[in-house]
């Protein structure tokens, strides 16, 4: 698709994240730290209550837009996916979900077009929510707990020094996935950075 055609259809890219200054910067929120990193990239103010969540709208890569941070906590964020789904009446491959996993490494990314939730709380619950698995995901490595620590306590810590440089990075591509995905699709978007 040419950058310089506007679409009429509307995408929607979701950060998971819980909200309040508690949880800015834990591992949790890498979801949040992209939506806002998009937000600043793009100029989208993302400052608007609506949907349980807040939203700002723009054009990226010639497609509108809704950046959205759902304000439902975690684990609810289902809610307010929803809601957007039916507010935009988007197709479920309209919907961009970015979030942490455990499972990768820190500051390794994934982008898939569907798949479970993989255990995670706040994908599960939009999976319900929607009914459905069949939307693209971009999944930010936040590496594994170390032993013995409880997965709440870790996903909710900070990253270390040593980590953030990696996190930061990571932020930037899981942004620059997004415009991938935006512009020449899912496929292409795996092909450049899985």
């Amino acid at each position: 698709m040419r950058s310089d055609v506007l679409n009429t259809d509307m995408k929607i890219i979701i950060g998971l994240g819980n909200p309040g200054v508690n949880y800015a910067g834990t591992r949790h929120n890498v979801g949040f730290s992209t939506v806002v990193n998009l937000s600043d990239h793009f100029g989208i103010s993302v400052d608007t209550k609506k949907h349980k969540a807040l939203i700002g709208k723009g054009v990226i890569a010639g497609e509108k837009v809704i950046l959205a941070m759902p304000q439902t906590y975690m684990n609810l964020s289902g809610e307010s996916v929803r809601e957007l789904y039916d507010y935009y009446k988007c197709d479920l491959s309209d919907i961009i979900v970015i979030y942490d996993d455990i499972s990768l490494d820190v500051g390794k990314l994934r982008v898939r077009a569907k798949g479970s939730a993989g255990g995670h709380n706040g994908m599960k619950n939009i999976i319900q929510h929607l009914g459905s698995d069949a939307f693209p995901r971009i999944r930010i490595g936040i590496g594994d707990k170390p032993p013995r620590m409880d997965l709440a306590d870790y996903v909710l810590s900070r990253f270390t020094g040593e980590e953030l440089p990696l996190i930061r990075d990571c932020v930037d591509r899981a942004r620059e996935a997004c415009v991938t995905l935006l512009d020449e699709g899912v496929d292409a978007a795996m092909n450049r950075f899985n």
